[in-house]
């Protein structure tokens, strides 16, 4: 049996990879209900491939939108700076091209857990960890409510502030990077007058960037404003904001931005943290994958889809692997790189696209324009 701490998005995908590889795994999630949490997250190109060698393209596609080319506007003029406008509709497509997507969470994860219950994975919830023991047969997890847990692996799959990483390096927390998240939606209706520049748009400007998209067919439109701030702001999904403080954050921006934050009737405000790199992701018979190995900065993207693609690929090892020892050798030879490399270059964007005079943007030599990064195809490399 694999044990999986976390049912967000690279646990699920992790525990799908591995019971289509016919191996026996089990979710354990800390969270007493699997609620409908997040908002709009962008699916790269990598996610999509394992989606389509999981068989789980057209059910994730059918729900999505093909996001164009990210097109990068200036704060104040909306004078076109990178990309192409993006003139789609948000209606799905088939999910054969290789673009990238934009989709609510929730509905992912409606797919995910879908897929999970077919192949008769078991998702057992209110678990949440409080130790672990190993040794050379098995780990022993024990939770909150008294119960354990044994099986031959476990992965920590448990988000930024991963149970499983602190008891692995005790200290080990997670660095607040100096950036807060405003979130948001915005219905279609309420939208449409601040939407006349694409069905994408992603606006920099002098330490602040916002990004808006449809999603759900064209129905809802995700907002986020990304700002740097002095404050630590705590990470979470219950911390509320209102329009009045988004307002002062964006201050004589374009008119697009400063109205869709006045159309905003529930904001949630998201301090934004990431992690340093470890030595080794695994311990004997743990490892981690995704936000708990390598938490990154959201301006390219990619955290949501470096999880998912961690997911394929351990299951992917473990399947050719039967020595526990030598897959995680393996995983983490096919990973880390690549990880450790968008994490930085995460942070690389964020830096560029936040400098204090856009216009001196070179889109050459941002990360998102670099397409041996953005385009990798995980199945194809193998591992």
């Amino acid at each position: 049996m694999i044990l999986i701490i976390g049912a967000g998005l690279g646990g699920l995908v992790t525990a799908i990879a591995l019971a289509r590889a016919g191996l026996p795994v089990a979710v354990f999630e800390a969270a007493g209900s699997l609620r409908e949490t997040g908002a709009g997250l962008t699916l790269g190109r990598g996610a999509q491939h394992v989606f389509r060698d999981l068989g789980l393209q057209g059910d994730v596609a059918a729900r999505a939108c093909p996001a164009g080319s990210l097109p990068f506007l200036h704060w104040r003029s909306a004078r076109l700076l990178m990309g192409a406008p993006d003139p789609g509709d948000g209606t799905p497509d088939d999910g054969q091209a290789d673009i990238v997507r934009h989709m609510y969470r929730a509905d992912l994860q409606a797919v995910l857990l879908d897929h999970a219950a077919r192949l008769g994975v078991a998702i057992h919830t209110g678990k949440r960890l409080t130790g672990l023991d190993q040794d050379g047969d098995g780990v022993t997890a024990r939770f909150g409510d008294e119960s354990i847990a044994r099986a031959s692996l476990l992965v920590g799959a448990d988000g930024v502030r991963s149970a499983v990483r602190a008891i692995l390096h005790p200290g080990d927390a997670p660095r607040f990077t100096g950036h807060v998240a405003y979130r948001f939606l915005v219905p279609r209706a309420a939208a449409a007058p601040f939407m006349g520049l694409g069905r994408s748009a992603i606006f920099i400007g002098p330490k602040r960037t916002f990004n808006r998209y449809t999603m759900q067919g064209g129905n809802v439109v995700n907002c986020a404003g990304l700002a740097e701030t002095g404050e630590e702001v705590p990470e979470g999904w219950s911390l509320p904001a209102s329009v009045a403080e988004v307002a002062a954050a964006f201050p004589d921006w374009h008119g697009d931005v400063t109205g869709l934050i006045g159309q905003a009737q529930s904001i949630i405000k998201w301090g934004l943290y990431d992690r340093t790199p470890l030595p080794r992701w695994s311990q004997g018979r743990v490892t981690l994958l995704g936000d708990a190995a390598h938490a990154m900065l959201p301006f390219l993207g990619m955290g949501a889809a470096m999880a998912i693609e961690d997911g394929w690929a351990l299951a992917r090892c473990l399947a050719l692997e039967p020595d526990v020892g030598r897959a995680l050798d393996r995983y983490e030879a096919a990973r880390r790189e690549r990880c450790e490399t968008m994490q930085a270059m995460s942070r690389r964007q964020g830096e560029m696209t936040q400098a204090m005079d856009p216009d001196a943007l070179v889109p050459a030599a941002v990360p998102m324009a670099n397409q041996a990064l953005m385009g990798f195809d995980p199945v194809a490399a193998g591992v």
